[in-house]
Formats: C-alpha cells, structure tokens, sequence
C-alpha cells in the first residue's frame, strides 16, 4: 500500500505525538509499505528509516512552546502531490491547520482518510488563559475529525468522549511500548550516584513537557510531602518547557536532566524508584507505559493510559480525578516503603508484556486496508491491495 502520513510534530521533537506518529510509520515502511510523510519543516534534520518518502511544507513555532511546530495549510501542494503519487489510505494525526487542509484536501479527492485524537486541546485553554475559547476548540475539533471515516483513540474513554463531543466514527488502536528498550536492567548506579542517592533512597520521577497545563503545583507538593517523610528523597525531571525556568529557579534542589532520548531516557527511567504524573490533560500518557515498563510503579489520576493499565495496589494507583489528598497520600505511602516500591514494580514491569509494538503496527495496517474498502470510488483498487499487502 501506499499511505499518506501528515503530523505537524515528528522526530526530532520528542513528545508522545511525535514518538507515536514515527512508530507507525516506521512500523508500515518496515513492513514493506511506502509511507508519503507530509511535516512542517525543523530546524534539526532528522534521517528516517527507507520507505518513508518526506515532504516538508511551512511551518512555525507554537507560541510558549519553541520547540514544536505546527504546520501552514497546504491544500494545493497536498491536492498537487495525492494527484500525482495516490495513497491507498491517510492518516491525519494532528488537528492543526496543516491537519486541516490535509482532510479537506483528502475529502475533495476521494481518498479514505482517518485522523488521530491525541490532545485535548480544548481542555489546554484554561491553563493560558483563554477559557473562554473552549467551546471555539471543542466545535472546531468536531468539525475536523467529522470529515474522517474513523478517529483513532487509544482508550475506550476517549472513545466516549468523541461521541459526546458529536463524533460517532471513534476506532480503538492501542499504545504499545517498546519493553526491550524501556526495561528495569536499565538501572545505573552510576547515573544514580550523579545524583547523590544509595540504593535505599527513592527518587521520584517526572517525565514530559514542563508546562502549565501539566499539573506541575502538584507534582512539587506532592514531592514536598514525600521529603517530609523521607528527607533524602530527590526529585528528578527529564524534559523541557515554558515552566521549566520557574520551576528550577523556586526549587533548587531538584535535579533537571533536559531532554533524554533513547537507552538515555531508558537510564533515567530505570534507575528512578516512583513515577507519580499528576496531569489532567492527557488523552493518554505514554509515559506511563514506558514508567510501568521500567518497574516504576505509577501514581495518576483515572485519565488516558492511567485507566487502562493502573491496577490500584498491584502496579500502582489510580485516583479519581482531582482527589488531590488521595494521590499525595499514594505517592508518599510508595516512597515510603521500600519493599512496596520493588513489589509493585516487578508487576508494573511483566503487565506490559503484551502490548507489542508489532500487534499495534498489525492493527493499524488492517484498519488502513479497511478504509479503503468501504470507500464505493476505490473498492475494487483497495481490496486488491489489501490482499497484495497480505500474501508479500
């Protein structure tokens, strides 16, 4: 098949859209498939593995955040490039204005296409102050993924609230983790003796954008009530973002690694003992899935992944949303206790077993193929191509 890919974040960017959008990718390109990548432009270049063809359009920068970009609409050059070099199926897994005129431009050729909800954008508008524009966001996500045949979601939840927000055509395509990468053979006392820590002293671990809408007020006094408790404890942060400044300058004795990429943030993951995330923004949370694979055990509020895969006292704990008494309680229980801390995380690390990357890649090439089945215009050509697909 040939497939049409367009994401207004990608590698080298590293956030769970980025990281998500190049796995399939890569899993379709591996599987001998030719995937047209359409991305904004990066400052960085980034080599992609063969049988990805890219082509970069305008992008810029999203205000607050440098380091992601969204994409300028590119409905000609998109119409231009589909006409000429057809996909079989798209997908669209971003909602930006490049997102945007991809699906119209889609629609208008008669290409079956499915988009991605991975962001709650609406619920993004409180923590910078323009609440007022959450049902502007709300509308415009409806519009967007209504033009699709199926909106990919990770989680039975979403699911949901896409039918609440007027969209009917939700199709379930699970998150995988790489367990060999993210893996507790990983740990280092080296890189746990950087930060001044034995064996018996818990670090906490926070993962993933440092910015408003990820709870961090929660994440500080949940650590502050942990060092009350055990007054060695040390906090760790690995990522990057417009809080990031704010946070280091008021708590100095937190250690922020930056950005980590690969068997470096494999390292980090594993030589941590806790992964308490305290965000409520997330339609899923990849990072928890890489934290459980590591044998940290997790504590989050019953959102995204959280939902999914915590299974409270045996990998972790999964809160009722805003019970903000409950998860500091959690966290500092954890911390506390040693033995629990290794018991939960020898769970945490053998529940992600099965969540094979390959199964997921598997998934996402069959609803592709589905797609284009139920297309009236492209019956014949998909069901042709779903079979060559098949038998190489």
């Amino acid at each position: 098949m040939r497939i049409g890919i367009v994401s207004e974040t990608y590698p080298p960017e590293i956030n769970g859209v980025a990281l998500t959008v190049h796995s399939l990718a890569a899993g379709l390109a591996a599987q001998g498939h030719t995937v047209d990548l359409i991305r904004p432009r990066q400052r960085q270049p980034f080599k992609d593995e063969p049988g990805i063809a890219t082509l970069e359009v305008r992008g810029a920068s999203l205000p607050r955040y440098p380091g992601l970009r969204f994409g300028w609409p590119a409905g000609g050059t998109l119409r231009e490039r589909w006409t000429r070099l057809r996909p079989d199926a798209i997908y669209v897994a971003t909602e930006g204005p490049l997102g945007w005129s991809a699906v119209r431009a889609a629609k208008r050729l008669g290409i079956p296409t499915a988009t991605g909800f991975h962001t709650r954008f609406d619920a993004y508008a409180n923590h910078y102050g323009v609440g007022f524009l959450t049902p502007v966001v709300r509308n415009y996500l409806r519009n967007f993924h209504r033009r699709a045949k199926a909106t990919l979601v990770p989680t039975d939840a979403l699911a949901t609230e896409l039918t609440a927000l007027g969209v009917d055509t939700a199709r379930l395509l699970r998150r995988a983790v790489d367990t060999r990468l993210f893996h507790p053979s990983h740990r280092s006392a080296e890189l746990r003796a950087t930060w001044d820590v034995d064996g018996n002293t818990p670090v906490v671990l926070y993962v993933g954008r440092i910015a408003a809408e990820k709870n961090l007020d929660l994440a500080v006094r949940t650590f502050r009530a942990i060092q009350r408790h055990v007054p060695k404890a040390r906090y760790v942060w690995v990522g990057d973002g417009p809080a990031r400044a704010a946070l280091q300058a008021a708590n100095p004795d937190f250690i922020f690694a930056g950005m980590q990429r690969g068997e470096d943030l494999a390292r980090h993951y594993a030589s941590a003992d806790l992964f308490p995330f305290p965000s409520l923004s997330e339609t899923f949370g990849n990072v928890i899935l890489e934290a459980l694979a590591s044998g940290l055990p997790v504590v989050a509020y019953e959102e995204g992944a959280a939902r999914e895969h915590l299974h409270p006292g045996r990998n972790g704990y999964r809160i009722e949303a805003g019970n903000e008494k409950a998860f500091i309680e959690s966290a500092v229980m954890l911390a506390s206790n040693a033995s629990l801390i290794r018991h939960m995380g020898r769970a945490a690390h053998a529940g992600m077993a099965h969540l094979s990357p390959d199964a997921v890649i598997n998934e996402f090439e069959n609803l592709l193929c589905q797609l284009g089945r139920v297309d009236t215009h492209e019956v014949a050509r998909a069901v042709s191509v779903c079979a060559q697909a098949k038998e190489e």
